[in-house]
């Protein structure tokens, strides 16, 4: 049967150009493969997006939602497009809709500790801008320098601070929001305290693109602390040890801002990318902050890293010994992905579950014949599994596949998570009943069909 299309895609196409006033719009085939889903990994939905627009206001996102409506378009927000779980690439005839030209700080109040920001800031930028008032913007993911506050929000992004500061979640006052039908609205708002109505602002973050597109937030700023932080790293036996060790420390009383876990096999890789010599230490290196140097705060971390067994603890308050601690942590991916093919995962234990999923990983690896790379946020539980494999293997072996579901079945058992900060996206999203339970499940769509009931975005993204 022949079907006929009402409207050509250089109809529609020119329909889009004349809704985005201030941005650009990309139809190129260079551009489309670079955004596109088939692109990234072998999929049903292969093929280019129709095109790729990097808006500039927010009246350029309700162009482009006006036209997606009109045209029963899917459209795919994205932010500086560092997603790890395929949550940000276009599918086949969709609108890939950037906001990382959206990029303004419009406001930092030192007397309101709030900072307002477009969604395409990146991270990094706004922490730097704030430090130059005196405050500090907490949330600090990997992806720091090069990730924007968009995107954090829409996978509620976790990271280093994490420990004492909270995720994105924690730390977003207040968005703004343009909805599936175009409409605008502001949730939350510039206070601490908010106790009016339903919490839609902590519905949005977090939501992937899937309930609408942020076009401004309103984030929490903290004050500098007073004195010198200090920073550290401190050797285990294996990564048991040191997870048994950040379990006594965070109930110590102690509020470390950084606890970073990285085993043997992750130091191997950073000593051969970055020719330091770590690794002869021992199996699992503990990298340690805290505000600032207390001694009575620096003397009961060494106690109790003492008491699992630590060796080789060295703490400095020096800002670049400090700076270059923080670039062995950030380094670790290139250092781990170098010339392999890989899969990073993203679990979160409770924290006395943590030394038995160290174990269970080790195992799995030695069972499966697998190289694993484990490093993570140990301080919240945030374990970041990495199996690796040779790049002249085109498909993701079967082993790999299965220790995968090993891992996300044994994180679930001892009453984990499978997602603890990179989000949900296409990756994971056919484990939602698994983790959540049918009815939760059930309502998680319901959701999404009140805010999109055309289902048009981001489909088959973070609920499939």
């Amino acid at each position: 049967m022949t079907v006929f299309s009402a409207f050509s895609d250089e109809q529609i196409i020119e329909f889009l150009k004349s809704q985005v006033t201030d941005g650009e719009v990309f139809t190129d085939s260079d551009t489309l493969n670079k955004q596109s889903f088939s692109s990234k990994m072998t999929s049903d939905d292969s093929g280019l997006a129709l095109a790729y627009i990097e808006a500039k206001t927010t009246q350029d996102v309700q162009g482009v939602m006006r036209a997606a409506r009109k045209f029963h378009i899917a459209v795919i927000p994205q932010d500086q497009y560092t997603s790890t779980v395929v949550g940000a690439d276009g599918l086949a005839g969709s609108i890939v809709l950037s906001t990382k030209q959206m990029n303004h700080i419009k406001e930092i109040s030192k007397a309101d500790s709030l900072a307002v920001v477009e969604p395409g800031v990146i991270n990094g930028d706004l922490d730097k801008a704030a430090r130059e008032q005196g405050m500090f913007y907490a949330p600090d993911p990997g992806s720091k320098p090069i990730s924007g506050i968009g995107g954090n929000v829409a996978t509620n992004a976790g990271g280093m601070s994490t420990v004492k500061y909270g995720a994105t979640k924690d730390n977003v006052l207040g968005l703004k929001v343009v909805l599936a039908d175009g409409r605008e609205i502001k949730v939350g708002g510039r206070t601490l305290k908010q106790a009016f109505g339903y919490n839609l602002t902590q519905l949005f973050v977090g939501s992937e693109g899937t309930l609408g597109v942020v076009t401004e937030v309103t984030v929490k700023l903290m004050p500098i602390p007073i004195g010198k932080p200090t920073m550290g790293i401190a050797f285990f036996e294996n990564m048991t040890k040191l997870a048994e060790a950040v379990a006594e420390i965070r109930i110590s009383g102690v509020y470390p801002t950084m606890l970073e876990a990285l085993d043997n096999a992750t130091i191997e890789a950073l000593d051969k990318y970055e020719g330091t010599h770590y690794s002869d230490n021992s199996g699992a290196m503990l990298i340690f902050k805290v505000d600032n140097s207390v001694p009575e705060v620096v003397d009961k971390l060494k106690e109790l890293m003492d008491k699992h067994g630590a060796v080789n603890a060295t703490v400095t308050t020096d800002p670049a010994e400090q700076a270059n601690l923080e670039k062995l942590r950030r380094d670790m991916l290139p250092a781990v992905f170098a010339g392999q093919n890989h899969i990073m995962e993203d679990m979160a234990m409770p924290l006395s579950k943590l030394a038995p999923m160290m174990d269970y990983i080790h195992e799995l690896g030695e069972q499966e014949h697998l190289k694993i790379y484990v490093a993570g946020h140990a301080g919240d539980g945030n374990v970041h599994p990495t199996i690796v494999w040779s790049k002249e293997e085109t498909e993701t072996p079967q082993a790999v596949v299965e220790a995968l579901q090993l891992m996300f079945h044994k994180t679930l058992e001892l009453g984990g998570t499978i997602s603890g900060e990179h989000a949900v996206g296409t990756l994971k999203n056919q484990w939602n009943n698994e983790e959540l339970g049918e009815d939760v499940d059930q309502i998680q769509h319901q959701i999404k069909a009140l805010f999109d009931p055309m289902g048009i975005l981001n489909p088959k993204r973070k609920i499939n």
